[in-house]
């Protein structure tokens, strides 16, 4: 297993990545916003489906707190293209194909041995840095509740 080497309150690393349409999103031109980083390791495999399907489902309790949410796999733009149809996700979904899995690597999230993203989730502050960070082994689910009360937190700061 890589190294954890993000931990809250560090910068997040940048990142330009294609999205399902082929339009780069940059975390960069996001600041300002904070954003829900989500690491999976495949398009189509059952165990993220459900996750991306229950964040599709609860997409509200982020948009409504201001966060946007960035969804990042080491799959190639025209599979995540084909997979946002058929679940309907109204999130972008971030083709990190290409340095293979670098963003993945930097964000300490990335199984060099199967070649693909972990289930790994970084909330990035207005300011970019990091306020909450998790890194599953495989197999895992996550919990959204702890997403939500992180993302709870940043309002109450925000509105402190």
């Amino acid at each position: 297993m890589g190294r954890m080497s993000i931990s809250v309150g560090d910068v997040a690393p940048d990142f330009s990545l294609p999205d399902q349409d082929k339009q780069v999103v940059s975390l960069a031109e996001l600041r300002g916003t904070p954003v829900l980083v989500v690491f999976y390791p495949f398009a189509f495999s059952s165990l993220c489906t459900g996750e991306l399907c229950q964040l599709r489902d609860e997409l509200a309790d982020y948009t409504d707190a201001g966060v946007k949410v960035l969804a990042v796999s080491t799959d190639p733009v025209f599979s995540l293209k084909a997979f946002r149809e058929k679940e309907g996700f109204e999130f972008p979904l971030l083709s990190d194909f290409w340095p293979h899995g670098a963003i993945a690597q930097a964000y300490g999230a990335f199984n060099d041995r199967a070649g693909m993203a972990l289930r790994a989730t970084f909330l990035v502050d207005a300011d970019g840095k990091v306020a909450f960070a998790e890194v599953k082994s495989p197999g895992d689910v996550r919990e959204q509740s702890g997403w939500k009360d992180a993302v709870r937190q940043l309002d109450e700061e925000s509105a402190a």
